[in-house]
C-alpha cells in the first residue's frame, strides 16, 4: 500500500519508531548550538545542506549516515553533522551555504542544482560533495567528470539523459499519446536543462508539448488551471520546489486526469503514477564514501564524478486506479516496484 508518510518506504533500513526518532533528530538539528560545537571541536564537522526537508529526504540522509558509520565515522563519536534544510527555497540554500562557510565546516554535503550552486558560490576552499546532480558539467559545477577540479565533486543522477526513456514508458501506458505537458520550475537550471531534453525527445517522437512554467509554490495551481485539457500526460521535471510540493502536484494531476512521470520513487509514493531514475539512497551511500576520502586527506578536485549504477522503475496501481487507466502487464513485469 502507498505509505502514509512520503518518506516512509520499504527500502528503509530502520523500523518505524527508529525512523521517527531519526527524523525528529534531523528536524531539531536545524541550528547547531555553539556550545555543542565547542564541546565537539575535536571532531570534523560535516555541513549537510538539505535541499528539501527532513520529512521528505530523511531516508536519503539515513543512507548517508549509515554508510559513514560503516566506514568508521560515527555521528556524535568521531564526526559531527550539522543539518540545515532549505525546504525547496533557493534563497534559503544561499543563506545556509554562507553560514557553513562562516562556520568553516570541514566539508559540505548537498544535492540538487540550486543548493550545489549556492555552496559553490559560498566557498572556494571548503570541500563540497554533491550526492545527486543532473549534469554536473553542463551546469558548470565541475570542469569534467574525470577531473572535477576546484573544491567540488560528487555523483551525477543522469536526470536529463533519461528523458526519452521516461516518455517511452508513458507512451506504453497512454496509448495514442499525442500531446505531453511538462511541468518545470523555470528558475532551476537543472530542471530547465531536463525540460529541453524532454522537448527534444518529444519532438523526435512527433508529440506536441504544452509547457507549464512555475517559479514558486503559488504558481502551481494556476499552471494546472491554464493547462485545462490540452494534454494527455504530464512529465514533471525534478527540482527541490517540485519535490517539496509533490503531493499537491499529484493531487492536481489526478484531478486533471493526467498520468504522471517523475524522476524519483518518492514522487510516486506521494501519489504519482510512475517514476524512472537513479536510486537516490544508493547515491547518498556513495556520497558518504567521497566524504570519507576527503576527511582522510584527498582533494575533492582529484576525485572523479561518478554515474549512477542502480536505477528504479516504480509504478503505482493505486494512482492508476484513481485515473481509471490500466497499466499493461508487460510494463508491470519490468517494474522494480509496484505500489498497490
Amino acid at each position: 500500500m502507498l505509505a502514509q508518510s512520503p518518506w516512509l518506504g520499504p527500502h528503509m533500513q530502520f523500523d518505524r519508531f527508529k525512523r521517527r526518532d531519526f527524523i525528529t533528530l534531523l528536524g531539531g538539528a536545524a541550528v547547531w548550538p555553539i556550545s555543542a560545537r565547542a564541546q565537539q571541536a575535536a571532531m570534523p564537522v560535516i555541513g549537510f545542506l538539505g535541499a528539501n526537508a527532513a520529512s521528505t529526504d530523511g531516508h536519503w540522509v539515513a543512507a548517508f549516515v549509515q554508510r559513514l558509520r560503516e566506514l568508521g565515522s560515527v555521528e556524535g563519536r568521531n564526526v559531527a553533522i550539522d543539518y540545515r534544510w532549505a525546504e525547496g527555497r533557493n534563497e534559503r540554500s544561499a543563506e545556509i551555504a554562507a553560514e557553513f562557510a562562516r562556520l568553516k565546516v570541514d566539508v559540505i554535503v548537498t544535492y540538487g542544482a540550486p543548493s550545489i550552486v549556492a555552496a559553490k558560490k559560498a566557498t572556494a576552499v571548503i570541500p563540497i560533495v554533491f550526492a545527486s546532480a543532473g549534469d554536473p558539467v553542463g551546469l558548470g559545477l565541475v570542469a569534467s567528470l574525470a577531473r572535477p577540479g576546484g573544491n567540488i565533486t560528487g555523483l551525477s543522477n543522469q536526470g536529463p539523459d533519461l528523458a526519452a526513456k521516461r516518455i517511452e514508458l508513458l507512451r506504453e501506458v497512454v496509448s495514442g499519446l499525442r500531446t505531453l505537458a511538462i511541468l518545470v520550475n523555470i528558475s532551476a537550471p537543472a530542471a530547465v536543462q531536463e525540460m529541453r531534453e524532454v522537448q527534444a525527445a518529444a519532438k523526435m517522437l512527433g508529440l506536441e508539448v504544452a509547457t507549464l512554467e512555475i517559479r514558486r509554490v503559488a504558481d502551481i495551481v494556476p499552471a494546472f488551471e491554464g493547462l485545462k485539457e490540452r494534454a494527455a500526460a504530464l512529465y514533471v521535471c525534478t527540482d527541490p520546489l517540485v519535490v517539496t510540493n509533490r503531493i499537491r502536484i499529484n493531487i492536481l494531476a489526478v484531478g486533471a486526469r493526467l498520468p504522471t512521470m517523475h524522476g524519483f520513487r518518492e514522487q510516486v509514493e506521494a501519489g504519482g503514477l510512475m517514476s524512472y531514475g537513479a536510486n537516490i539512497p544508493d547515491l547518498f551511500r556513495r556520497a558518504a564514501e567521497y566524504v570519507d576520502k576527503i576527511l582522510r586527506g584527498m582533494k575533492p578536485g582529484n576525485i572523479p564524478v561518478e554515474q549512477p549504477t542502480k536505477f528504479d522503475f516504480v509504478v503505482s496501481l493505486i494512482t492508476a486506479k484513481a485515473l481509471g487507466i490500466t497499466v499493461p502487464p508487460t510494463l508491470l513485469a519490468r517494474a522494480d516496484e509496484v505500489i498497490e
